[in-house]
């Protein structure tokens, strides 16, 4: 029976997080621009 911790466990927790986070903010991102460009044209079009 080991006491010490792993720390292989946190790590990839914590490299999950970031990736998750990353695309996440990726995505909110890329939903904002199309949601700008697209104001944008109908603005020119007036």
């Amino acid at each position: 029976m080991r006491e010490a911790m792993d720390p292989w466990i946190f790590v990839i927790a914590a490299y999950a997080i970031g990736v998750g986070a990353t695309l996440a903010m990726v995505g909110w991102a890329l939903i904002t621009m199309k949601r700008a460009e697209k104001r944008r044209d109908e603005t020119r079009k007036r």
